[in-house]
């Protein structure tokens, strides 16, 4: 399969261990059992030294919702900073309004402060009932490649027929990373059925730990 497969990780050994099982790239994250959050500058730092693919690091300030206070957004930018400075590629980040909207604001703050680093609009659009409004507003964003999704549904395979929209959709404008339990054991499966370029697991690779 010619697929770029993400594994989901939260610690240096998991990062280690997702390249020796072939991951192509790291989505690095702290707090995964709340779904994933900023992960520290030291663990960043660490992954950098020893892994030789691509990482994205999760900017997000809390578990809980994506609605997000001026404050927190003013985190977020920080934290994008110090990943600009850290040479750290691309980042993972949502944001949504109090209507169940994309916080177009906030997003263009974020972006703004990104450069040309790539930005993936995660999961928070799986919160979205109109994901098809959603991705005509984030097309709006050129730092916006990818939106990571599991087609609105609890698993990607689930979601498949939200997904396939999806592609469509997006074009060749942002791609579009599946996830939601994706595994070493279900991604061919998967594939067979969606076609997709890139997707995304905490065990896609297999077991980490």
């Amino acid at each position: 399969m010619d697929i770029i497969k993400e594994a989901c990780v939260g610690d240096l050994q998991q990062a280690i261990q997702a390249e020796k099982n072939g991951a192509n790239r790291i989505e690095l994250c702290a707090r995964l059992d709340v779904g994933g959050t900023t992960p520290s500058q030291q663990l960043i730092e660490d992954c950098l030294k020893h892994l030789s693919i691509p990482i994205k690091v999760m900017i997000r300030p809390r578990g809980g919702n994506f609605i997000y206070s001026a404050t927190e957004i003013e985190t977020m930018i920080s934290d994008i900073n110090m990943c600009k400075q850290l040479g750290i590629p691309e980042v993972v980040t949502g944001l949504l309004t109090q209507d169940h909207q994309v916080d177009m604001d906030g997003m263009l703050s974020l972006s703004a402060n990104v450069a040309d680093m790539p930005i993936t609009f995660h999961k928070a659009i799986d919160e979205l009932s109109d994901f098809e409004s959603a991705i005509s507003q984030l097309k709006k964003i050129p730092q916006v490649k990818f939106i990571l999704s599991s087609g609105l549904k609890s698993t990607a395979e689930k979601g498949i027929d939200n997904l396939k929209k999806m592609i469509k959709l997006c074009g060749d404008n942002i791609t579009v990373i599946a996830a939601g339990k994706v595994t070493d054991s279900n991604i061919a499966r998967l594939h067979a059925a969606l076609n997709g370029k890139e997707y995304h697991g905490k065990l896609i690779v297999g077991n980490l730990s």
